[in-house]
């Protein structure tokens, strides 16, 4: 019977409840790996696992557990933070909540995040217990794509700061200048006299819209020698200044443009293009087309090339971000869109096929044909109601009544879901703006600490740490393994706390 008997005891040791437990640590135990219990303490929620239920996946950490002990220390310590030996407990310092997600695979062949978790923690959390994204749900996965692109927006952000705050010595002077104008001209938030001109730029564009539609009034107007009206000098002055500022911010951008093609493709851009075109037109047309053609197909070109005027208040989404969160979210409400205009189709169309048949019966109808009937439900289902066309008979003010309470509710639908996507864009730029911002405060932060010393920093700064001094007592094993699995590090702590809390985690 002697030792060998005794250590296969051991192995094969029972509990209460008929389940096989660990041997020890370094033994050579032949027992099925389907009838061994797994006891893990993750972040002090203590859970039993199988064997058969772990088998199911080998390539994961907790499947790794099952043989680890045959190891000795260094496998155990390699899978997990602590171990006890006592109670035969694995000890791992992660999130309880993600890890109560994570283990559904086990039992359901997929893992499906929980409402609340950080969907980039709890990539790396399944990373962790080497879990393979492709069980993660579908619906997690959009999710988690939605945040890697919101990092990717932090990280493009910050970059661009940097970009703007870095000054290369080896750049020539020309280059420096270029960079100086753009973020001039671009980044009205880089100094007080970029936000001046920014502020300017905008109150020219407003007095520029004024001064167009002043220039329409009769009572402002003048008359030229052929006795025709035309704008008052002065109004043609303000004009004229405005487009000379213009012209001088359009060209200053493009020629400090870092990408020039790209800058002239841009939308906004080519409004820029579209509101300055028309002045230079129409002066070339009215000083040399004469000279061409006829003097009143000039003065129609020219009258068609003022109304193109009308493209420079679409300026004012430069400066303003609340237009541009208008023009993302009608971008992204194309569907809802889709759909108000479906149902306003269909009703229109019913509704116009009705009145036109009910209306016939009266002798002073005034609905002609059924596409002359469109207008009129056109602006019954909209709840405008000019008043021009209208129902005369009993049947045809019922369909009307109809007409109306159908078209009030066709547009209410889509309204809200739009609503919803503007609310929801603006907030979000809001939030990596302050994102962003913050993470230049931490870099910031961790440069002015490089001097006094950094305890943290990345993962493999842990295998430079230097040897402890004589007659300190060295960590041991568990404890620096422990410090090699921990999420991240932060710079900013002292040597008695060399990973993060969960708290600071979460901050």
């Amino acid at each position: 019977r002697g030792p060998g008997l005794a250590a296969s005891a051991r192995a094969g040791r029972m509990d209460g409840s008929g389940e096989r437990s660990l041997p020890e640590p370094g033994s050579q135990s032949s027992a099925a790996s389907d009838d061994i219990e797994i006891v893990v303490n993750v972040g002090g929620v203590r859970q039993v696992l199988y064997g058969d239920l772990l088998s199911q996946y080998p390539e994961t950490r907790l499947a790794e557990l099952i043989n680890c002990l045959a190891g000795g220390y260094d496998t155990i310590f390699s899978l997990c933070d602590d171990y006890d030996p006592g109670k035969r407990e694995f000890y791992f310092d992660r999130d309880p909540d993600a890890f109560k997600c994570v283990i559904e695979v086990y039992y359901f062949g997929e893992v499906h995040m929980k409402k609340g978790i950080c969907p980039i923690c709890f990539k790396n959390e399944m990373d962790f217990w080497k879990v393979d994204l492709k069980f993660l749900d579908d619906c997690c996965k959009s999710h988690l794509s939605e945040k890697r692109e919101e990092l990717e927006e932090i990280a493009r952000r910050v970059q661009l700061i940097l970009d703007d705050l870095g000054v290369d010595a080896a750049e020539g002077r020309w280059r420096r200048c270029q960079k100086c104008v753009w973020k001039f001209l671009e980044k009205p938030e880089s100094s007080c006299p970029a936000r001046v001109v920014a502020v300017l730029s905008f109150l020219l564009i407003l007095v520029s819209s004024v001064v167009m539609c002043m220039g329409t009034i009769p009572e402002l107007q003048v008359l030229d020698a052929e006795g025709n009206r035309v704008e008052h000098p002065t109004l043609e002055n303000v004009e004229t200044a405005c487009i000379g500022w213009f012209t001088l911010e359009y060209l200053l951008r493009l020629f400090s443009s870092p990408n020039k093609l790209h800058f002239a493709l841009s939308f906004m851009n080519i409004v820029d293009v579209l509101a300055i075109l028309p002045f230079y037109v129409s002066l070339t047309l009215t000083h040399l087309g004469a000279r061409m053609m006829e003097l009143t197909n000039v003065q129609q070109a020219v009258q068609a090339l003022r109304i193109m005027r009308i493209a420079r208040i679409f300026k004012l989404a430069r400066h303003s971000s609340g237009l541009q969160t208008l023009t993302y979210a009608l971008k992204r409400s194309f569907k809802e869109l889709g759909l108000l205009l479906m149902y306003l189709a269909v009703g229109i169309f019913v509704f116009s096929a009705l009145g036109y048949t009910m209306e016939q019966s009266h002798p002073e109808t005034l609905f002609k044909s059924i596409p002359q009937s469109f207008w009129w439900a056109i602006i019954t289902m909209t709840t405008v109601g000019y008043g021009d066309i209208y129902p005369k008979t009993t049947l045809g003010k019922l369909n009307a009544a109809i007409s109306f309470l159908c078209g009030v509710i066709a547009i209410a639908l889509p309204i809200h879901p739009i609503i919803n996507n503007f609310v929801r864009y603006y907030n979000k730029q809001r939030v990596l703006e302050t994102a962003a911002k913050h993470e230049l405060e931490l870099m910031e932060l961790n440069s002015s600490s490089g001097g006094e010393g950094k305890t943290g920093g990345s993962r493999s700064d842990l295998d430079n740490l230097p040897p402890e001094p004589a007659g300190k007592e060295a960590p041991s094993c568990s404890s620096r393994l422990k410090l090699s699995h921990s999420d991240t590090f932060i710079p900013l702590l002292t040597e008695e706390k060399h990973h993060r809390t969960r708290l600071q985690s979460c901050k």
